[in-house]
């Protein structure tokens, strides 16, 4: 098995403007997807990210800061899980909940270096 980074982009559901009612439904989609993965025993790590931050950069260190409403593309959390090839990643992916919304996962192998 090797590991494999789901990267979530996509809208941020508050500038999306959806109602208490669609968020718990929206949640309950991710619930059950998390579950799946879990029973599956294929899932590492996962977080949601804030939709804010900051970036660093270049040799001088230049501090940026990052608001949701600036970014074409919002990364809004990743799962690390396991998988026997890419294929079996791409497999698990089709149960992302946000496709309905516009959303995007990028699927990116985890290298391991030899020490």
């Amino acid at each position: 098995m090797k590991d494999f980074m789901l990267i979530f982009i996509g809208a941020d559901y508050g500038e999306l403007g959806l109602s208490p009612e669609q968020m718990q439904q929206r949640m309950g989609k991710w619930f059950a997807w998390h579950g799946k993965m879990e029973s599956a025993g294929i899932i590492k790590s996962g977080e949601a990210l804030h939709p804010t931050g900051v970036r660093i950069s270049g040799p001088e260190r230049t501090v940026t800061d990052r608001a949701a409403t600036e970014l074409k593309e919002l990364v809004g959390g990743y799962y690390v899980i396991a998988a026997a090839d890419m294929e079996a990643a791409k497999a698990v992916a089709q149960d992302f909940p946000d496709f309905d919304l516009g959303g995007t996962v990028e699927i990116r192998e985890v290298m391991v270096f030899e020490q």
